[in-house]
């Protein structure tokens, strides 16, 4: 889990008023990132399951993702970070999260695309942003968008509020869409002065490529829909590079 996947999770329970209870896909926390790829804390005051394929830390259930030993619409927001590139049958995954969840529920996901091959325990796909954005068609209202430089971003992610969406549902992402933009934007500033000369200094022994990528990290779009119509919501803009 990177610094902007936690953010992700910390301002969309910030604004999007995830219901419970609150399941996690891929709750284990490997080698180097426990305690900070714990994400309960973020809900406080609601039901947490952490859930993945296998036993150990920041595990409550062992679920397979693709075949979710829980009722029809017995989650209210389920968290899938980092996860959906691990599951072989992903198709299947998407399909069992939108059943679980509640009529209102939310979706949060996020999945890396310009990323080394990681496996835990193997690593199977890479989503384009046009594929994330099919894949959340079906929810009633949702903010696809992806992270990083344009022709090849680092990440892709998205939320999705499930029908019957609440009357102030796309306002709810227009707000959390402004304030993850908000919070890549002071990424992007931030930094001691010295950190950011030599960041920039960097740049210069990197590839054009290279340049790129790292010049666009804090960059992202994002479009919200509802009810396969885009929203005119002036969203779509990128964070300040």
């Amino acid at each position: 889990m990177r610094d902007h996947n936690k953010a992700f999770c910390q301002i969309a329970a910030e604004t999007l008023d995830c219901p419970g209870p609150v399941f996690e896909f891929g709750s284990f926390q490997v080698e180097g990132q426990e305690g900070y790829a714990n994400l309960r804390e973020m809900f406080p005051g609601r039901k947490y399951v952490g859930c993945d394929m296998r036993p150990g830390l920041g595990v409550d259930r062992v679920l397979d993702v693709t075949k979710i030993h829980l009722a029809d619409r017995s989650a209210g927001t389920v968290l899938c970070i980092e996860t959906f590139e691990h599951v072989f049958e992903v198709w299947r995954a998407f399909d069992e999260v939108y059943r679980i969840l509640e009529p209102g529920g939310v979706f949060l996901i996020t999945s890396p695309f310009n990323f080394r091959i990681h496996g835990y325990p193997d690593d199977y796909w890479r989503m384009t942003p046009s594929c994330l954005r099919r894949m959340m068609g079906r929810y009633g209202a949702r903010a696809c968008g992806w992270q990083g430089y344009h022709a090849f971003p680092h990440t892709v992610m998205a939320v999705g509020i499930k029908n019957p969406v609440p009357n102030d549902g796309v306002a709810r992402l227009e707000r959390f869409v402004a304030q993850y933009q908000a919070w890549l934007a002071g990424q992007d500033r931030g930094g001691l002065l010295g950190e950011r000369i030599r960041r920039g200094v960097s740049l210069l022994h990197r590839s054009k490529g290279e340049r790129r990528q790292l010049a666009a990290y804090h960059h992202a779009e994002f479009q919200i829909e509802a009810d396969s119509r885009a929203v005119p919501s002036g969203i779509e803009l990128a964070a300040a590079s």
